[in-house]
């Protein structure tokens, strides 16, 4: 069950008022343990109050399954990747349908989904949802041996997905549109947004090819291929994703944009989707926005003290620029948003203009950027001004217009926050003097600029440390000498990161403080060396020294600092 939609219960039982919602949200996704138990330490109800409230809520019945078999036909009428997918677990037929116990009854959607994909009644239920869990785990898997995200065919792929990916080969290729509503295809699709969001992936690409269908999903920057589906199915396959972003099935010969927002596995995600035509059909890419990020803070960056210090005091002025600089993929949004989540408060209306809204932010007023209708970041920006705003998100400083308007809406008494492409922090200066700007205007305003990039980290449960060759310490302008008891490490593989040697990503930052001689600097025009020069006497550390930091604690590789700086 998500937080949103139990606070909702509670709310419409009474039991907490409308005011205090921001607050149960926030002590609940502050909890180590789901929204279930959340309730019950915040003193509210018992856990098993709870689900009764929930029972009565949907008309169903709650069921402690401690111990539960299900009859052979019962379980035969729910597939196990569905089962999984959903986290629901048959309990009986009734007359109304199938009676079924799902970890989210809450998500009408859910249900309606679920009764679709097995083109039967389903009968709500509710029940804790480790128990429909370990049931899942035991009657389908064996107790958990060869769960989904075991490997089968192809990398980290489940048996269930295996199952179906059989179980759709034997579908025919007569009409596409009608197969794309096909069980099997729905159930075939779901999953793979299943395993790539189990792996963590950012984005899902499906590619058409002459003789081929491929499936890959980008895992903390790196590629990986799914087995493929049979290549006669690539059209219902991609028309099931458009019926699902709301796209025009018959339109293949324009790129088209949607969106996807979906309950997996308990949590929300959205999913954005961009379709391209290609000679051999249409290439569809996925970019997964998990809704969970957006509960980020600043102090789970992992930036340097010093610097989420800067960060603080600068996004709690009360005018100025703060520019986060990176090339495409460096994790700039991310940032933004961590920043935006600190300065959301009661007393500050907050504005944003993106190209797209990538995450839906209680309490901040967003709004996607249109360059069909001619609603770009100028007139956008234009209108923010006469809204009466304290704080204000650009997502792209993109041309003159633009950050003119920016430059005047910090020095009318507004705090700008913007992403800028370029390779380093003081590159970000001289980028916007070369748009057009006024030296002495960037000098005024800009409060300080934050490069970044993102790199892999060594996974934890097979990190070695090894002895590097003297070239590539060369390299890295290290002299052996200097090393002291500093240590390298890489990763030898293992299951748990898919023999790569790497799970999940980390940060490098190089922070511009805006100090007078800098600001002098920027009024004379100085070239992006000179400024960079003197910020390093002034102690800025710059992406390599930030990544040489993280080699000698073991977070990440020589390779993967070398790459990225």
């Amino acid at each position: 069950m998500t937080v949103e939609s139990v606070i909702d219960l509670l709310i419409s039982r009474g039991l907490i008022d409308e005011s205090q919602r921001e607050d149960y949200i926030a002590a609940a996704y502050g909890s180590e343990h789901d929204i279930t138990y959340a309730v019950e330490e915040l003193g509210l109800l018992q856990r098993d109050q709870l689900f009764q409230l929930v029972a009565q809520d949907i008309g169903g019945e709650y069921y402690d399954l401690t111990g539960f078999e299900p009859a052979p036909q019962v379980l035969r009428a729910v597939p196990a990747g569905t089962a999984k997918l959903y986290q629901c677990f048959p309990i009986q037929f009734l007359e109304q349908g199938l009676q079924v116990a799902i970890a989210n009854p809450l998500d009408p959607q859910n249900l309606e989904e679920l009764g679709f994909s097995l083109n039967t009644s389903i009968v709500p239920a509710v029940a804790p949802p480790e128990q429909i869990a370990a049931l899942i785990e035991t009657f389908y898997y064996g107790g958990g041996a060869e769960a989904p995200g075991a490997k089968g065919s192809g990398t980290g792929e489940s048996n269930a997905l295996a199952q179906i990916r059989a179980e759709i080969a034997a579908l025919s290729d007569a009409d596409a549109e009608e197969e794309s509503n096909s069980a099997p295809i729905i159930r075939y699709v779901d999953l793979v947004l299943y395993q790539a969001i189990k792996e963590k992936a950012s984005d899902i690409h499906f590619e058409p090819f002459e003789d081929d269908f491929k499936i890959r999903y980008r895992v903390d920057g790196a590629l990986y291929e799914m087995a493929p589906p049979p290549a006669h199915l690539k059209q219902a396959i991609i028309s099931r994703i458009k019926v699902m972003s709301s796209l025009n099935i018959a339109e293949t010969r324009l790129p088209q944009d949607g969106r996807i927002t979906k309950e997996i596995n308990g949590q929300a995600v959205d999913m954005r989707v961009s379709t391209l035509p290609t000679v051999f059909g249409e290439s569809v890419v996925l970019r997964v926005l998990d809704r969970s990020n957006v509960n980020l803070n600043l102090e789970n960056l992992n930036l340097s003290p010093e610097i989420h210090e800067y960060i603080v005091d600068t996004i709690e002025k009360p005018n100025g620029i703060f520019i986060c600089t990176g090339p495409t993929g460096a994790g700039k949004t991310t940032t933004l948003y961590a920043c935006l989540r600190r300065i959301n408060t009661e007393d500050a209306k907050l504005l944003t203009a993106e190209d797209p809204v990538e995450y839906d932010m209680d309490g901040i007023m967003q709004v996607p950027i249109n360059e069909a209708i001619g609603l770009n970041f100028g007139r956008v920006l234009r209108a923010f001004l006469r809204q009466d705003p304290d704080r204000i998100l650009v997502g792209e400083m993109r041309d003159l217009e633009t950050a003119q308007i920016a430059i005047q809406a910090s020095l009318t008494g507004h705090l700008v926050l913007s992403t800028l492409h370029t390779n380093d922090a003081p590159g970000a200066v001289t980028r916007l003097i070369d748009m057009g700007c006024e030296p002495f205007l960037v000098a005024a305003t800009l409060e300080g600029v934050l490069g970044q990039r993102l790199l892999r980290r060594i996974c934890p449960d097979c990190r070695v440390a090894y002895k590097p060759s003297q070239a590539v310490l060369a390299q890295l302008g290290i002299n052996p000498n200097d090393l002291g008891d500093n240590q390298f490490y890489t990763g030898q593989g293992c299951d748990k990161c898919n023999d790569t040697g790497y799970r999940g990503r980390q940060g490098l930052f190089e922070l511009l403080d805006m100090s007078n001689p800098i600001r002098d600097l920027i009024a004379q025009r100085a070239a992006t060396v000179v400024l960079k020069q003197k910020a390093q006497e002034l102690g800025m550390r710059t992406l390599r020294e930030d990544g040489i930091r993280n080699l000698f604690e073991g977070i990440t590789t020589i390779e993967e600092v070398l790459k990225y700086t």
